[in-house]
């Protein structure tokens, strides 16, 4: 494919893609229709903690009952998560292998990001539950900033990357690990560094914007994250490896808040992308002049870090301008997507749309 290109068939199964539903499940019409979704996982930190099997595959059950009803029975898969607290038992990490709906557990420093307040606090304490992590092959996904409030925001990333992660694979080597949205070029050295087992995951929003975009003409609440939006040199680094190296593949991050979350004294963390992931990237690769790896990126490198099958369906992405939405619905007030307003060049297709481009 060409950057010139018109149409552009994907694979619709999108396994590493992260979403945070915040018990607001009809946000899913937008991660599961507007994104194209096959699969999705589900946030192991909707508003209480998912510590356990038992509220995994109850959570499970309700995402499914939400989704919209033109969504085909069986195309769509949450690949749920376990949130790992010091707490975590061996024996609870069986039990989410052997549900078969667990496919990974989640790693939040404590206090790093939002709804992380029950996250570890000594990795001593969680070296059990990620040995038999490491045992049964049971996914272990991080988020990774450190919480020391000496480091600098902006360089929270490669402080975790350069000393904690490094120990952490030191002592369970062979510990299948997702660093999840690296934002920096640290970062990105670090999963280049490291063996087979160590892979990670961008965001659109990631690939695109730089920390500029956080105060161009003022402060823009919609571009806060965490990990924070890095440097044009990070971001120039982290589209290099989304492009060269199949150690990396797209896991979005969408993070919705209600508008008076996002735009008052004291804001949340979070950007809403899940309405146009697919489009972002587009953009960001296309800048590059390599559309030709977009498929990679999105569809088939995740899916075989995971062990997922690759898709069948297809689904077409089409050079079209449109204008997104200013607010979605979002329980009962709304959510400010990102470049909400604004307008695209790329559009993905409902399913069938052009015939998935044959």
């Amino acid at each position: 494919v060409g950057s010139k290109a018109s149409l552009i068939a994907v694979s619709s199964v999108l396994p590493p893609t992260h979403h945070h539903s915040r018990q607001w499940l009809q946000i899913l019409h937008g991660a599961s229709r507007g994104q194209g979704l096959s699969s999705m996982f589900g946030d192991a930190k909707p508003c209480a903690a998912v510590t356990t099997t038992a509220m995994a595959l109850d959570y499970r059950d309700r995402i499914l009952k939400r989704l919209p009803s033109d969504i085909p029975e069986d195309s769509f898969l949450p690949l749920m998560t376990l949130y790992l607290t010091d707490n975590t038992t061996p024996e609870e990490i069986v039990r989410a292998k052997e549900s078969g709906h667990v496919y990974a557990v989640k790693l939040y420093p404590a206090g790093a990001t939002t709804n992380s307040d029950f996250g570890v606090t000594s990795y001593e304490k969680i070296m059990p539950a990620l040995a038999k992590m490491e045992e049964v092959g049971l996914l272990l996904l991080v988020h990774g900033e450190s919480t020391d409030q000496t480091v600098d925001i902006f360089e929270r990333e490669k402080s975790f990357y350069s000393s904690t992660m490094p120990w952490i694979i030191q002592q369970r080597p062979n510990l299948r690990v997702v660093c999840e949205h690296v934002t920096s070029a640290a970062g990105v050295d670090f999963v280049l560094s490291q063996g087979p087992n160590v892979a990670a995951t961008i965001t659109a929003h990631h690939l695109l914007y730089n920390r500029n975009a956080l105060f161009k003409g003022g402060i823009n609440p919609h571009f806060y994250c965490l990990p924070i939006l890095k440097t044009e040199g990070d971001r120039l680094s982290l589209v290099d490896a989304a492009i060269s190296s199949p150690k990396f593949f797209l896991g979005t991050d969408s993070a919705p808040h209600v508008k008076g979350r996002k735009e008052c004294c004291v804001g949340c963390a979070g950007c809403f992308t899940a309405h146009m992931a697919i489009e972002l990237v587009a953009e960001a690769f296309e800048s590059q002049g390599r559309l030709d790896v977009l498929e990679d990126f999105v569809s088939k490198r995740g899916a075989a870090f995971y062990g997922l099958p690759p898709a069948q369906e297809r689904r077409t992405l089409t050079r079209e301008v449109w204008r997104i939405p200013k607010e979605y619905p979002f329980g009962p007030e709304t959510v400010v997507p990102m470049r909400g307003g604004d307008s695209t060049s790329w559009k993905l297709l409902a399913r069938g749309g052009a015939d998935a481009a044959k």
